[in-house]
């Protein structure tokens, strides 16, 4: 007996003079690859990387941040094979970091990672859309909240309207999707946006941006930029699949089983708005009954554009102006007065139209869209008799609507390319150098007569 506590006394000293040792031996070689990947000498770093993932995975949060690194590198360096086992070693390393390091590995930021590796490398792995989609859809539903990424979201998408056209998923769940993907795309776009609000207004009031600041504030522009690039993508590959005559048979078919229910309503009166589906009766009905389960800010918008249709203008007007009052939420109510003013504009109510845009500029700074319909509204009334006592003082109107096209470039890194084609088609109109000359107001500034009502600074020539 006493030889075998004297043995087991051994055999434990000995384990634990070799746990010590591996422990050490991960810190300096944790140590060795940390300042390897900082140097980006990813090939110097996998080997050292290796040892600590396999003997002390639970020693340091960067064998996880650092290993996507080295990894990321040897799939983009490598081929058949080798490139497939270092894709199935990204994936276990996500695996484990989410058995570690849990509370630091949101499932809907890394499960879209895993998503997003195995569709880039669909072809290498023999990945059909089927899966990936299933891959996509099971995280998006369990966490929606980190289910963030530009790209993934668009993936997402892009592969329920794949399996549509190949028949293998119905216009129900392609809508569905659609449905899903843009409104978390806007839950991103106003958070992003809020964010940028904040700089925007900070530089605006005379202040100066911090370089931190600064870096933020290129990367929410990035962000938004990637956000409208995605929506306006998602946009065309629906409009391809929606128009009205498929979009009322199949609300039509669903009405008697979701009318209750708020969210299918809001969806469905939502892209018959958007696809210009709203002279059949079906979208009256649709709106009313949204407005009846659900009444709200978005309701009474709708319920204006039917009355719109019936040329029951002052009635609709009430019901936008509740519209505005009912929202509080200053993102949200910028949404409604840039809808109302785009709606008054449209029926060629400007001045009203200008007074909402103002407000959802004022509410939302960074949005660049209130800028463009009111140089749009400028533009329209550039040769109007009313705004200006001759054609000098009317076409001074374009320099007005260039100086409001630029403002939407200025705020807003979504709008630079539409808003600068805007600004080189009203100058184009605008008063030439000779005129200006002739007209001897260079430099000098003269004022619109009309709704306008504004200042135009006429520019100066030598």
């Amino acid at each position: 007996m006493r030889l075998k506590s004297i043995l087991f006394s051994v055999t434990l000293l000995l384990s634990f003079g070799t746990n010590a040792q591996t422990k050490l031996e991960c810190k300096t070689k944790l140590s060795i690859f940390h300042e390897a990947v900082k140097a980006k000498k990813y090939d110097a770093a996998y080997e050292p990387w290796l040892y600590v993932k396999k003997n002390c995975p639970d020693l340091n949060l960067a064998t996880y941040a650092d290993g996507e690194k080295i990894l990321k590198h040897k799939i983009e360096n490598s081929k058949g094979e080798v490139q497939q086992s270092f894709i199935n070693s990204m994936l276990d390393l996500w695996i484990l970091r989410k058995k570690y390091y849990n509370s630091d590995t949101p499932l809907g930021e890394y499960n879209t990672k895993a998503c997003q590796l195995q569709y880039d490398y669909k072809d290498e792995l023999g990945k059909t859309n089927l899966e990936l989609f299933d891959c996509f859809d099971a995280t998006f539903n369990a966490d929606k909240e980190t289910f963030t990424h530009p790209k993934s979201l668009y993936t997402y998408f892009s592969l329920v309207a794949e399996l549509f056209d190949a028949q293998k998923k119905t216009a129900s769940e392609l809508f569905k999707i659609y449905d899903s993907v843009n409104e978390k795309i806007e839950v991103e776009i106003q958070n992003y946006s809020e964010k940028l609000n904040a700089l925007v207004k900070k530089v605006d009031n005379g202040g100066t941006l911090t370089t931190n600041e600064d870096n933020k504030k290129r990367a929410y522009e990035s962000y938004l930029k990637n956000y409208g690039l995605i929506q306006s993508n998602m946009n065309i590959i629906a409009d391809k699949r929606a128009n009205c005559s498929n979009l009322i048979p199949l609300y039509a078919k669903d009405f008697k089983v979701h009318q209750n229910d708020s969210i299918w309503l809001k969806r469905s009166v939502s892209r018959m708005y958007h696809k210009d589906c709203t002279n059949d009766d079906l979208y009256e009905t649709l709106v009313k009954q949204y407005d009846k389960v659900a009444p709200s800010a978005d309701t009474k918008v709708y319920v204006a554009t039917v009355l719109f249709k019936k040329a029951k203008d002052e009635e609709a007007y009430k019901y936008l102006e509740e519209a505005y009052k009912l929202e509080t939420r200053p993102y949200k109510k910028a949404n409604i007065a840039l809808r109302i003013g785009a709606m008054l504009k449209v029926k060629g109510q400007y001045s009203k139209a200008r007074n909402f845009l103002i407000k959802a500029l004022e509410l939302n700074p960074s949005n660049g869209k209130p800028h463009l319909y009111i140089a749009e509204m400028y533009n329209d009334s550039a040769k109007d008799k009313n705004c200006g006592k001759d054609n000098f003082h009317q076409r001074a109107v374009y320099w007005l609507a260039a100086e409001e096209a630029q403002k939407a470039s200025r705020v807003d890194p979504t709008l630079q390319s539409t808003a600068k084609s805007y600004v080189q088609s009203y100058l184009a109109k605008a008063p030439t150098k000779e005129e200006i000359f002739l007209s001897g107001l260079s430099g000098k500034t003269i004022k619109t007569v009309c709704w306008i009502n504004r200042s135009i600074k006429v520019p100066k020539i030598d």
